[in-house]
């Protein structure tokens, strides 16, 4: 289905599509550089399996908002429901690795080959989102990732793909409940998206 893309339509379909990072995470043993030692300590592999609800906010230069969700994961398939998200309306996304659906009474139904596939269509925006689903455990994606830890062996940040992703626990918590993530651009600005997880 064809489809105009208004600014807040273009941050909506941002905001859920860097959600979808939820595919199925190609479990990828972590080997950091010999200088990041403390890191080998991080044995935890992500689940492909959760529950998660909280709110996402996105800011860019240009745009801003945020938004309510619920995350579903099941291997590699995934729903996610929206609320309250920039006046648009309740927004649902599902699908695998290989598919991906967008409805909303919006933007309509916009369906894709891949989460990365519609983000880059629908946005121009190029974004890890294959790495979120184990960021928001706590974890890196890749053994590239330079990684930080806290006094309790947590990791409080990390840079990987060309994003620095920040760390907030509550007292002893493994998992983290605020997650950062920036991308550094030209001119001192950033792309910017914030994660509260309240229920897990």
């Amino acid at each position: 289905m064809s489809y105009q893309t208004h600014p807040q339509h273009i941050l909506l379909i941002g905001v859920v599509i860097f959600l979808t990072g939820c595919q199925q995470y190609q479990k990828t043993k972590i080997n950091p550089p010999p200088v990041l030692a403390p890191a080998t300590q991080t044995t935890t592999t992500p689940s492909n399996q959760f529950s998660v609800q909280g709110k996402i906010g996105i800011k860019t230069p240009t745009q801003s908002g945020s938004a309510f969700f619920t995350w579903q994961q099941d291997q590699d398939t995934f729903n996610i429901e929206l609320s309250g998200a920039l006046g648009i309306g309740k927004t649902n996304i599902q699908g695998n690795s290989h598919h991906a659906t967008l409805i909303s009474a919006k933007t309509g139904t916009i369906e894709s080959e891949s989460p990365e596939q519609l983000l880059k269509q629908a946005t121009g925006w190029n974004a890890p989102i294959g790495n979120l689903t184990a960021w928001i455990q706590g974890q890196a994606a890749t053994s590239q990732a330079q990684i930080q830890h806290d006094s309790e062996n947590r990791i409080n940040q990390l840079d990987e793909d060309g994003w620095q992703v920040n760390f907030s626990y509550h007292p002893a918590q493994e998992l983290p409940n605020k997650i950062i993530i920036k991308q550094m651009l030209d001119n001192n600005q950033e792309n910017r998206i914030t994660l509260i997880i309240e229920n897990r």
